[in-house]
């Protein structure tokens, strides 16, 4: 099984997690996190514009980062084993390796880059529609982690 991943983070120099949104291929296993307690001074003006207005609206995703590990392996635990990372960018694993403490949990089996995918026309429109159709804005974790899947999925009909 696929987990598609992505995150929202302060800045590529000073680097810390805002958010992150996991959804399995299948869609029945989602998690979506937002650290209440990271740096705002970090955020360069993008995000302070695109990402910042949209945390808080999504009921129980706000966590401590002292707690983020902890949820974060819990819902892992929840997962069959063999589940494979998806997401296109190498910032989104390592912020995901950080929060896990640098140690992947026993379910996950693989990662995957979707890149490769990203390529082909049907990716970025099944993106594009995903967003468009439900109005779901960009920069949001779990709403980009969605796009991502309808992406994946629209390469593999």
């Amino acid at each position: 099984m696929l987990l598609f991943l992505d995150t929202e983070f302060t800045d590529f120099i000073d680097c810390e997690l805002i958010s992150i949104g996991l959804v399995s291929e299948d869609g029945h296993h989602q998690l979506y996190l937002e650290v209440q307690d990271f740096d705002r001074s970090k955020c360069n003006a993008f995000v302070q514009a695109a990402v910042l207005s949209q945390l808080g609206q999504v009921a129980g995703a706000s966590v401590s980062r002292r707690d983020l590990e902890k949820r974060l392996r819990d819902w892992f635990e929840s997962l069959p084993a063999g589940v494979v990372l998806a997401c296109d960018s190498q910032h989104d694993r390592d912020l995901l390796a950080d929060a896990l403490d640098g140690e992947w949990p026993e379910s996950l089996a693989g990662l995957y880059d979707l890149r490769e995918c990203m390529a082909s026309a049907g990716f970025e429109r099944a993106v594009m529609e995903y967003h468009s159709q439900t109005r779901r804005p960009w920069h949001h974790a779990l709403y980009d982690a969605q796009a991502l899947r309808a992406g994946w999925l629209s390469c593999t009909e």
